[in-house]
């Protein structure tokens, strides 16, 4: 009885593989090869949306993904445009059952402390908001002093199209900008941020010169979590109190050196994700091996690339 079924379903299979073979395409000429450009250039465009979306969710997810998943949905759901706070209800949410509605700055700095046993930990747009309403700024009161790598997506911040490219950006594009974050002893928290000098405020004759700032870590600041950048990735490079010390000079040193070099910015290289990974590498804050990794370049591009010019050895 299954010899005359099996021969059956292979005679069909073979009739359909014949009807798919000699079908006509019911367009034809270029308006043909138009829709099969387009059908080619759709699957790719699913296909990279795959892959970016399976590393996403299962690379630097932490010690409990699925906690760390959770938590980035809620603030991506909560997350607000410039110029509006997050509500109360996002911090209750979110950090209500650790923190309670009404945290100290020392109970927030604790919170991180515990955080840091990982090494990487999320600040994110709903926490900072809290940070500066009880504190008024990011500080050593709040942050655990160290220099820090932050990583994070990149999108718009204006409505509309923000509701759309945050989630997008979070999960369907694998890829980080970096930047860091020196959290002192005392005083506020400075950032080193990199890209075309046509991003920050003020009129440039170079917009795509590569450039970097070294600002206050605040609304303001280039890299700082915001509606279309929410979820910043922090990894503690130094707690060393020497390190944190000499790391604001040191920085501004190299700022001012890659300003001098007039270096066009590239999109794979360099790019802002090569200076840090330039600075780290050369304050042996980060091994050589693990700058130019596979993982890191997909996650980071630019990263493990040559230094450009002088700002090799800063």
């Amino acid at each position: 009885m299954a010899g005359p079924v099996s021969d059956r379903v292979r005679d069909r299979a073979r009739r359909l593989r014949e009807r798919v073979r000699h079908a006509r395409h019911p367009l034809s000429g270029w308006r043909k090869w138009a829709v099969i450009a387009g059908q080619g250039v759709g699957g790719l465009v699913v296909l990279f949306a795959v892959v970016n979306l399976a590393l996403s969710l299962s690379t630097f997810r932490g010690e409990d993904p699925a906690a760390r998943t959770a938590h980035e949905l809620g603030v991506l759901w909560f997350s607000v445009p410039a110029g509006r706070p997050t509500s109360e209800e996002a911090f209750e949410v979110i950090y209500g059952g650790e923190l309670g509605p009404d945290p100290t700055p020392a109970a927030i700095r604790g919170h991180f402390e515990d955080a840091l046993e990982g090494g990487t930990f999320l600040l994110d747009q709903v926490m900072v908001d809290r940070i500066q309403a009880v504190n008024g700024r990011i500080d050593g009161r709040v942050l655990p002093p160290g220099v820090y790598v932050g990583a994070h997506a990149l999108g718009p911040d204006e409505a509309p199209l923000v509701w759309v490219t945050k989630w997008m950006a979070q999960y369907l594009l694998f890829p980080r900008h970096a930047y860091i974050l020196v959290v002192p002893e005392e005083g506020e928290a400075l950032v080193f941020s990199a890209s075309q000098e046509g991003k920050f405020p003020g009129d440039t004759d170079a917009p795509d010169r590569l450039s970097a700032r070294l600002t206050p870590y605040d609304d303001a600041a280039y890299d700082f979590p915001s509606s279309g950048e929410a979820l910043h990735e922090m990894t503690l490079v130094s707690r060393d109190p020497e390190v944190v010390a000499a790391a604001p000079a040191a920085l501004d040193a190299a700022r001012q050196r890659l300003e001098a070099l007039d270096q066009p910015y590239g999109l794979l290289a360099p790019n802002s994700n090569t200076v840090v990974g330039c600075i780290l590498d050369d304050a042996d804050l980060m091994a050589a091996e693990v700058r130019r990794s596979i993982l890191l370049a997909l996650r980071a591009p630019g990263l493990g690339a040559a230094c450009p010019g002088a700002v090799e050895g800063s």
